[in-house]
């Protein structure tokens, strides 16, 4: 489902020098940041709006949309101009495909910048029989061809370890197009699926077939694809207590009241496991900024300052769940949106 943030009637400011050759709409104008994608940011992304035109009530509220990682890039990559995102939230790194297209479509200035940290949580209802999982429990739960060896036919956890409890395997979480997808088969899943030595091997001989067998999802009725909307997960998994479900740290800690973390390898998903990296859930989250749009755009340079501030230990996103970043890649950081150093496509994957 996409949210979207601010709705307004675009003034007839040209965003000189902007414009890509390429664009079907040369003579759109407009004075508020656009900003799209992940979910997981997208929270975070709303309070340095809010505060952003708090601090100046003279500015424009930034147009903010939820559309997933994959659709938010794949707006942000579609050239420059008044009518494309300056901003692309993400909730995993920009992959190597995606900065081509970025390049090819005439977006060859793209701003990496560290926001902070967060973790891919599995939970379920307070309520619900208390599970603990290994990393090697959950991917062969959640794979389509467990360790390659056929389909999966796991329908009850003890199918898996008569130690787990005896319920179905009913497991919410996001679409093939959210970053948190994406990171949850690249951190978690593969991670299970390295357990098998052959499978471990395979990652260096046939990096195709073991991404099929480590990455694809099962898509029977074990695991409900919720689209890109956390805030259902945590109310499914309120109507079914003995489901798990997956989703940002941060509306774990918004949502305590009702859902508990799932341990993952014995450790819980905290603040403190994510920050000093013991949970196997742990990621980075990233905004993405178009350099040639910086100074055109009013405000957008203050507004990535705003999200350094917000961003810093005990700072206001700390509050709503965001792991703060440590001082010296926030200072790193601070020095990218000063200097607007740009990514270096040979550095993805």
């Amino acid at each position: 489902m996409i949210r979207k943030l601010a709705f307004a009637c675009l003034p007839a400011l040209l965003l000189a020098g902007c414009q890509d050759p390429a664009s079907t709409n040369q003579g759109s104008s407009r004075s508020e940041i656009r900003i799209v994608g992940s979910s997981t940011v997208f929270p975070f992304a709303k309070k340095v709006a809010e505060e952003f035109v708090n601090f100046d009530p003279e500015r424009r509220s930034p147009i903010l949309e939820s559309t997933g990682t994959g659709g938010g890039v794949e707006l942000f990559c579609s050239g420059v101009g008044a009518n494309t995102p300056d901003i692309v939230n993400a909730s995993r790194r920009m992959k190597k495909g995606e900065f081509d297209r970025c390049t090819a479509n005439g977006v060859d200035g793209i701003i990496e910048i560290v926001i902070g940290f967060d973790g891919i949580a599995l939970a379920q209802a307070q309520n619900g029989p208390r599970i603990s999982l290994s990393v090697e429990e959950f991917y062969t739960a959640l794979a389509a061809n467990p360790f390659g060896k056929g389909a999966n036919k796991a329908i009850r956890w003890p199918d898996i370890n008569p130690a787990l409890p005896d319920t179905r395997i009913n497991i919410f979480g996001p679409p093939a197009t959210s970053g948190t997808r994406d990171a949850l088969e690249e951190i978690i899943m593969e991670k299970g699926c390295k357990s098998d030595p052959a499978i471990k091997a395979l990652s260096d001989s046939d990096k195709d077939r073991f991404e099929e067998i480590c990455h694809s999802v099962r898509t029977d009725q074990a695991y409900t694809d919720t689209g890109e909307n956390d805030n259902l997960i945590v109310q499914k998994l309120s109507t079914n207590p003995d489901a798990v479900g997956i989703f940002s740290y941060s509306y774990l800690a918004d949502n305590a009241d009702t859902v508990r973390g799932v341990p993952i390898n014995g450790v819980e998903p905290t603040y403190a496991t994510i920050e000093n990296g013991t949970y196997p859930g742990a990621r980075t989250l990233y905004i993405y900024v178009k350099k040639k749009h910086v100074d055109v755009i009013p405000g957008l340079r203050e507004y990535l300052a705003e999200f350094m501030r917000g961003g810093e230990h005990e700072g206001y996103l700390t509050r709503i769940g965001l792991i703060a970043a440590p001082e010296k890649v926030r200072g790193e950081m601070l020095g990218r949106i000063k200097t607007l150093t740009t990514l270096d496509g040979a550095e993805l994957k």
